[in-house]
């Protein structure tokens, strides 16, 4: 495990109270209830359709929830007249797909947001991407674009992009699930250096090593609850309940 670790002391930076959320007449979400501190990396492990990419959708609610409640650095986000863009800024979030502008390079897919969102001089936001980049060794790729960068390039991009808003806390949603597999590493590289440096993290993934090594919590979600929640040596540890053993045994030997 690396040497920043969460600070205990002080309010969560977020918590999640009570959530649900259905689609039509499937519950996904059925009462989750979850705080991260601030520099805490958590681990969402769980089978498909548990809900966990839900759960980080609706933290930023690009899915509304049914019910329940989500504090962020002490506001309600489900209040009404919430200002969603600069909620969203202080919320990152990477997914799956790297949805990137093909016709832009590097810098400035990054460099977007700064310009149109947070309004700073292009010259400015230029150098604040070429920073980003470079957090995620890629500062000397700002001209490509994205069709000249492998998989997992790209999506370092795409994390360049998150980072350059400065945001209290990023979601990652699968982001090594579109990679082909010697392309993983170094997107994990990244997350373990952000890690180091104390950024706030919640990731959805199927990477046990990873969880393994780097995470300060793993949470197990099945059917829309989290079912047990620990530091990995528990999660991953012969005590772990016989469900929890085996789905991590399935993922680990595919």
């Amino acid at each position: 495990m690396g040497a920043a670790g969460p600070e205990q002391s002080g309010p969560p930076l977020l918590a999640i109270r009570g959530l649900r959320k259905s689609f039509g007449a499937t519950e996904v979400l059925r009462g989750i209830d979850l705080s991260v501190a601030r520099r805490e990396l958590v681990f969402i492990i769980g089978p498909s359709g548990s809900g966990k990419s839900t759960l980080l959708r609706c933290c930023n609610r690009l899915e509304e929830p049914s019910a329940g409640e989500i504090w962020f650095e002490g506001s309600n986000l489900l209040a009404p007249g919430t200002d969603l863009n600069a909620m969203r800024r202080r919320i990152g979030m990477v997914f799956q797909s790297f949805n990137l502008y093909p016709h832009l390079s590097a810098r400035d897919n990054v460099a977007l947001a700064l310009i149109h969102v947070l309004k700073r001089p292009r010259d400015e936001a230029h150098a604040r991407a070429i920073e980003a980049l470079r957090k995620v060794g890629l500062a000397d790729r700002g001209n490509a674009k994205p069709g000249e960068l492998s998989g997992g390039q790209q999506q370092r991009v795409a994390i360049a992009r998150a980072l350059a808003l400065e945001p209290a806390i990023v979601l990652f949603d699968e982001p090594t699930s579109a990679l082909d597999p010697e392309l993983v590493g170094s997107v994990l590289a990244v997350l373990r250096e952000l890690r180091s440096a104390g950024m706030t993290m919640m990731v959805v993934s199927h990477e046990m090593g990873f969880a393994r090594g780097a995470a300060d919590r793993v949470v197990f979600m099945e059917s829309g609850q989290i079912i047990e929640q620990g530091p990995p040596a528990l999660i991953f540890g012969p005590e772990a309940p016989a469900r929890i053993r085996e789905f991590v045994a399935s993922v680990e030997h595919r």
